[in-house]
C-alpha cells in the first residue's frame, strides 16, 4: 500500500475538491492509501458526502493553514501545525511516501528543501510539470522553483527529467532540448551558451540541441530544459492560450444555427482533441531531487487533477525514481 499525504486545505477549492479527488483516487487504485491533512472537522464534513473504502482514507489533524500571501520561509518556520508542514513531516518520517498540495507554491518549495531535504548531490530541485503536445506530452523543467539557475543546475534538470520521462511516462531515450531563441548553437543568452556544450557532453542523455517556443506544442522534444523564469512564462502562456482558444471554439460553435449543426458533426472528434490538451489529466508538477516525493498541483485544481496527482505518486514510487536519480548523480560525479 502506497501512502500519499494530501494537503486538504490548500488551493482555491479546498477542502471540497481535494477530498473529492482523494476519494476518486482510492476508488480507482486499491493500492493507494490517502492521508488527508488539515482541519479534521472540515475534512470529515466533506467525507460524509462520499462513499469510499474507510481503510484507504485517514484524516490527520492540522489546525493551521499557510496562505499564498504569507512569506514562505517565515510561514514554514512559525506554522508548525499547518497542513503543509504536517504533511511534509509525514514524508520526512517515512509515514507517507508522497505529499500532494495545491497550496502556496513558495511554502511548498521551501518546505520541500528544508523539511523533506534534497538527495545528496542535487544542487537545486526543479518543478517539472507535464504539458500536452501534438505528439503526447513533454516535461517542462524548471517551471517555478529556480528563477536564477547556473549551467550545472540545468544539466541536472536534464538528467532528472530524462529519468522521469523514461520511467514514469514510458518514453525510451527521451529527447532533451534547451529552450532558446533560435536553433543555432551560437544563439541565446549567457546561461544557454554556457549550458549547451555541457549538455552535448552528457553521454547519459539524448540531447538534440535548442528548441524554440513555437516548437514546444508540436512535441519537438520530450524534456524541455530552462530556468524557472522562462519555464513559468512558457507554462502560463501555454495555459492562457489554450483556455482562450477552447473558449473561442465553443463560442463559435453556438454562434448560429449553421454552426450548431456543424458542431454536432464535429463534436466527437473535437472532444477527443480538447481532452488531449487538458493539462489536468496529467496530474501535478513533482519537485524532483528531494529525498521524498512532493507534488505541486495548480492552485485552481479540481478533483480530476487532484486524483491524477495522487495516482502519479504511485508510479513514481513503483519506478523508484529517487533511487534512479541517485544513480544518475553518481554517473555525473564520475564524469567530473
Amino acid at each position: 500500500m502506497i501512502k500519499v499525504a494530501v494537503d486538504a486545505m490548500g488551493g482555491d477549492y479546498a477542502p471540497t475538491e481535494m477530498v473529492a479527488g482523494a476519494v476518486e483516487a482510492v476508488g480507482a487504485k486499491p493500492g493507494i492509501q490517502v492521508l488527508l491533512v488539515g482541519r479534521e472537522a472540515d475534512i470529515n464534513k466533506e467525507l460524509a458526502s462520499h462513499t469510499y473504502n474507510k481503510e484507504q482514507i485517514q484524516v490527520v489533524n492540522a489546525t493551521e493553514v499557510i496562505t499564498t500571501e504569507e512569506p514562505p520561509v517565515n510561514a514554514i518556520r512559525t506554522k508548525k501545525d499547518s497542513s503543509i508542514v504536517v504533511g511534509m513531516n509525514l514524508v520526512k518520517k517515512g509515514e507517507a511516501d508522497a505529499f500532494v498540495s495545491a497550496g502556496s507554491s513558495g511554502a511548498i518549495l521551501v518546505g520541500g528543501q528544508v523539511l523533506v531535504g534534497r538527495i545528496k548531490g542535487v544542487e537545486r530541485p526543479p518543478l517539472a510539470p507535464l504539458i500536452p503536445t501534438e505528439k503526447g506530452v513533454s516535461l517542462l523543467i524548471d517551471c517555478g522553483a529556480n528563477v536564477d539557475a547556473r549551467p550545472s543546475h540545468l544539466v541536472q534538470f536534464a538528467r532528472m527529467g530524462s529519468i522521469y520521462m523514461e520511467h514514469v511516462v514510458g518514453i525510451k531515450n527521451p529527447r532533451v532540448a534547451i529552450v532558446n531563441i533560435g536553433a543555432e548553437e551560437e544563439k541565446g543568452n549567457a546561461l544557454v551558451k554556457e549550458t549547451f556544450p555541457l549538455l552535448k557532453e552528457c553521454k547519459d542523455i539524448n540531447f538534440i540541441g535548442s528548441i524554440e517556443a513555437r516548437e514546444i506544442p508540436h512535441g519537438g522534444a520530450d524534456v524541455i530544459v530552462c530556468e524557472a523564469f522562462t519555464g513559468n512564462v512558457i507554462l502560463k502562456l501555454y495555459e492562457g492560450v489554450g483556455a482562450t482558444l477552447i473558449g473561442m471554439v465553443k463560442e463559435g460553435m453556438i454562434a448560429s444555427l449553421r454552426s450548431k449543426l456543424g458542431a454536432l458533426l464535429v463534436k466527437p472528434a473535437l472532444k477527443k482533441t480538447l481532452k488531449a490538451f487538458d493539462a489536468s489529466q496529467y496530474g501535478g508538477a513533482p519537485l524532483l531531487g528531494l529525498k521524498g516525493l512532493v507534488v505541486k498541483t495548480h492552485g485552481n485544481s479540481k478533483r480530476t487533477e487532484v486524483r491524477n496527482s495522487i495516482i502519479q505518486c504511485m508510479t513514481f514510487k513503483e519506478q523508484q525514481i529517487n533511487e534512479k536519480i541517485r544513480q544518475s548523480l553518481t554517473v555525473e560525479k564520475q564524469e567530473k
